[in-house]
């Protein structure tokens, strides 16, 4: 059975699907009618560990998988590539994570999800809606959490939907729902990367 988070709530997913091994993070969200040029929202995740300040830090650039690099390097993240419209039933992008296989290391995985090339089309997610993010048992196909954000964005041209992190020894979900005024390069930089 499903449970619905609301902005800030998190739940341990290994308690709700005792021996879960893999999830499957699907993202998805319908785009406004526009005149100008389409929307392309591009889905990310970040391997983190934390620093000094406890704030997640990429491991490398290498460590950050998107629609261009869709595997992390220890194979435990998995993208499955761009969804350029929004306009196919179901989830219009997914990322897989063997929980057993990401490296000790990593303790947080956000999940940005931001307009592609947002300043130069003078676009925002304020035209997107019914965007969420879902978490699977990639092994059942059973959903675990669902999370709407049904907040206002509209000026916002990144958005964390999300974030999968170990704590314990477990692996919990948060439903984080923050938005900003950031391109991708600009995130991949405050997480750490180069570009």
């Amino acid at each position: 059975m499903s449970t619905t988070l609301e902005t800030g709530h998190r739940i341990n997913l290994e308690k709700t699907a005792p021996g879960l091994k893999r999830v499957r993070i699907g993202l998805g969200w319908k785009v406004n009618a526009t005149d100008g040029a389409p929307f392309d929202l591009d889905s990310s995740v970040f391997l983190c560990k934390k620093n000094a300040a406890d704030d997640p830090v990429m491991l490398s650039n290498a460590h950050f998988v998107y629609y261009n690099q869709t595997t992390s390097p220890d194979g435990a993240v998995v993208h499955s590539g761009d969804n350029r419209t929004g306009d196919v039933e179901g989830d219009d992008e997914v990322i897989t994570v063997d929980l057993a296989r990401v490296e000790p290391s990593v303790v947080e995985l956000p999940i940005i999800v931001t307009i592609h090339d947002a300043e130069a089309r003078r676009q925002n997610f304020g035209r997107v809606n019914g965007a969420y993010v879902k978490v699977y048992n990639d092994e059942t196909g059973e959903e675990l959490v669902k999370y709407d954000l049904n907040e206002d964005y509209s000026d916002k041209t990144a958005l964390q939907f999300g974030s999968l992190y170990r704590k314990d020894g477990e692996w919990r979900f948060q439903a984080v729902g923050a938005g900003f005024k950031l391109s991708l390069a600009t995130f991949i930089r405050k997480l750490g990367g180069t570009v």
